[in-house]
């Protein structure tokens, strides 16, 4: 099993600062968690009336957090490599902090607010100080803008370290709360419960943790009446979020995108680190045979190379064009043996490519064994069988299309269905592998007038109207299923920015959405798809997404001036939110600061509340053939958030200024109102928050 090892800081009382109330507090309790309920092996609790802290040598290390006490403490105790690679090595600082020249500063107790750049530390040094454990996967939990019941600062916490997880209390522009009734501020509060769940809710793994405190920490600041405050969570690298913090809370099915990222960097060669990821899985796991199997696999790859470089006379020699080099005359993975001279001028590297050239027309598409291989590997992984499709084809023109005739349900004000219209859509199929495929209709071009008209029933502020002009894209029937995400996490397991999870759904169900994803995650569904069939698929603009809902209607919703339980799945029994959210009630009255208290729209009829997703295709479709365009799931759409719809681009792409890493949702979902569930209701989400539980789906445009 893998160790935890934790630091511990909190400075209530400064000497040219003003005082804080709960940071003391809240290391206290971060530090007895960890030694008491987490069992780490060592806690280092630093504070201003702390005991002294426990040296390997000489005399103990003074605890009050001063700058020449912590700077010793990190020079010190992280000189020399004691930890294990899959080990957790947490840091947690609550106090004052500033960021200066692009660089956060942590203030210890003296330091000077007038010189930061000489009397704080910087967190870029702590960072650098805990690598030099050895433990790879360094967290570090910054509590560090706090001021006057607030914890100010600017965005401390943000700047990236590399190979490190990055907690900080809240996002740019915010402010970092104490809570007086809690006795904590509010971030601790809720890392603390979070770190403190069981069972499948969990926050073992860094994803969840984040999950959950981005979900968690501003409704306790709503309950506590405290402006919004949302931790952001920074992972170097990306697949960090996969990683695990707390083994003996892990899950079996948290290995699994570790198992494939591990898989897909042997697959390209990366031997380090697929090593350092087989590693981590056994120290979770110990009695993995897989992970055994293939720590020993690796041990065998790296002493041929060893054995190859002792013997290679030719600088520069390169084999199957990059692949890892084997020595000469043994046989790679996929049987083909390496010639132990060159046959011609170009030697192996050029003979590789020959080869390589005769298996692709036989095959008839282009791809690299190295792909080919991490495919299936993935594949073997999951227990998949049947033909999959590893990479994109050298012909990316559009399926054939298709048309059909749809029935278009609409009601009257009070919710009365009115006789059915009948409507001709193009749509064309394209598919993952044999037996997943995705039904895009083709959206043609045109005029609307995006938003809400000023007598729109509890329309906002931000619905605008505005007059945009769109060309023809395609779009998703349906939100993404459960088992078109899982096809497409095996036929393109290489990651483009950002690694997936292979089951992230809180409802299970093939025809059911794909849910609890963030945009990150639907961005490289996209990415991975365009990869896959060649076409350019990605997520819509808020205005497409908008034009394909409304699907050239001016009401509320596509189907009238209201909505019944019989065209959507939405919470049609009162209030603006319904259920519960990873094993806390998020029910409320309000939302964005208006009160939804009927289950009803306008004049139309309460509903019913399900409590869950439905499969897709459960309720009638828009004159374009798209399904599920109000509630079931949001969606997650391209466009950078901004409250003035007056900001998108005419033309109905993509807005590209304002915060990069805030997007916007569309559509509503089944625990929301309905008026939340409008054509025209806009809201916005942090790009790496999965939102509630079960909550925040994707559709997919395809560019034509």
């Amino acid at each position: 099993m893998s160790q935890n090892l934790a630091v511990c800081i909190g400075i209530n009382r400064y000497d040219n600062l003003k005082p804080l109330d709960y940071a003391r507090q809240d290391a206290e309790a971060v530090s007895s968690f960890f030694s008491k309920e987490a069992g780490f092996k060592d806690v280092y609790f630093l504070a201003e009336d702390a005991p002294p802290l426990k040296s390997d040598y000489g005399q103990p290390l003074q605890s009050r957090p001063t700058f020449g006490n912590l700077m010793r403490f990190l020079r010190v105790r992280f000189e020399q490599p004691f930890m294990e690679p899959s080990d957790n090595l947490w840091f947690f600082f609550a106090g004052h902090g500033r960021r200066e020249r692009d660089q956060d500063y942590l203030l210890p107790l003296d330091a000077d607010p007038g010189n930061v750049e000489e009397t704080g530390i910087p967190v870029r040094y702590v960072a650098e100080r805990l690598r030099k454990s050895g433990a790879e996967n360094v967290i570090l939990l910054l509590d560090a803008c706090r001021n006057e019941g607030a914890r100010d600062g600017q965005g401390v916490g943000l700047e990236r370290q590399k190979g490190t997880v990055t907690v900080s209390s809240c996002s740019p522009a915010e402010f970092s709360y104490e809570i007086s009734d809690l006795g904590h501020g509010a971030f601790t509060y809720g890392l603390l419960e979070g770190l403190k769940l069981h069972g499948e809710q969990n926050c073992a793994t860094v994803e969840r943790l984040d999950g959950y405190l981005q979900t968690r920490v501003p409704e306790i600041c709503r309950m506590h009446g405290k402006p919004r405050q949302t931790p952001c969570t920074f992972a170097e690298p990306l697949s960090k979020r996969h990683f695990i913090l707390l083994p003996s809370a892990a899950l079996p099915e948290d290995l699994e995108p570790l198992k494939i990222e591990a898989l897909q960097a042997e697959a390209i060669g990366d031997l380090a680190l697929a090593e350092q990821l087989w590693w981590r899985i056994n120290a979770v796991s110990p009695t993995d045979a897989q992970s055994r199997e293939a720590i020993r696999r690796i041990a065998a790859k790296l002493e041929r190379i060893a054995e190859h470089e002792r013997h290679k006379k030719i600088e520069g020699d390169e084999l199957d064009g990059g692949d890892e080099p084997l020595p000469e005359g043994h046989e790679d993975e996929d049987g083909d043996k390496k010639p132990t001279k060159p046959e011609k001028e170009g030697g192996a590297a050029e003979q590789g490519k020959e080869e390589e050239k005769h298996e692709n027309k036989e095959l008839g598409w282009r791809f690299s064994r190295r792909k080919v291989f991490a495919g299936i590997a993935a594949t073997a992984l999951l227990g998949n069988t049947g033909f999959y499709i590893y990479s994109r084809f050298m012909k990316s023109a559009l399926p054939a299309v298709r048309t059909e005739m749809v029935s278009v349900q609409s009601v009257d004000t009070l919710g009365a269905s009115l006789p059915a219209d009948w409507q001709e859509v193009s749509y064309f199929t394209q598919y993952i592998d044999d037996r997943n495929a995705i039904d895009f209709s083709m959206v043609p071009a045109g005029e609307f007038s995006m938003g809400s008209p000023m007598g729109e029933d509890l329309r906002r502020d931000n619905e605008g109207p505005v007059f945009m002009r769109l060309r023809q894209f395609a779009m998703s029937r349906t939100a993404i299923t459960q088992a078109q995400w899982r096809a497409l996490v095996v036929a393109q397991p290489q990651a483009k920015r950002w690694a997936l999870p292979i089951d992230p759904s809180s409802f299970k169900g093939d025809e059911l959405p794909v849910e609890t994803i963030n945009w990150q995650q639907a961005w490289e569904f996209c990415a991975r798809l365009s990869a896959l069939t060649g076409l350019v698929c990605r997520l819509p603009s808020q205005a497409e997404w908008e034009y394909a809902c409304r699907a050239r209607t001016t009401t509320p919703f596509h189907f009238g001036p209201t909505l019944t339980s019989d065209l959507a799945n939405y919470c049609g029994t009162g209030g603006a939110v319904c259920g519960t959210s990873f094993g806390k009630d998020v029910a409320s009255l309000e939302y964005d600061g208006i009160a939804y208290e009927n289950g009803s729209y306008a004049l139309g009829p309460e509903g019913v509340f399900n409590g869950s997703t439905k499969p897709v295709r459960t309720y009638p479709q828009n004159r374009f053939g798209m399904f599920e365009m109000h509630g079931n799931v949001w969606e997650h759409c391209l466009d950078n958030w901004t409250a003035r719809l007056a900001d998108i681009p005419g033309d109905g792409s993509a807005y590209v200024g304002g915060r990069p890493d805030l997007h916007v949702l569309r559509g509503g979902s089944w625990s929301h109102n309905p008026a939340i569930c409008r054509s025209a209701y806009r809201e916005s989400i942090s790009e790496t928050n999965r939102g509630w539980e079960g909550r925040i789906g994707l559709r997919v445009v395809c560019e034509v």
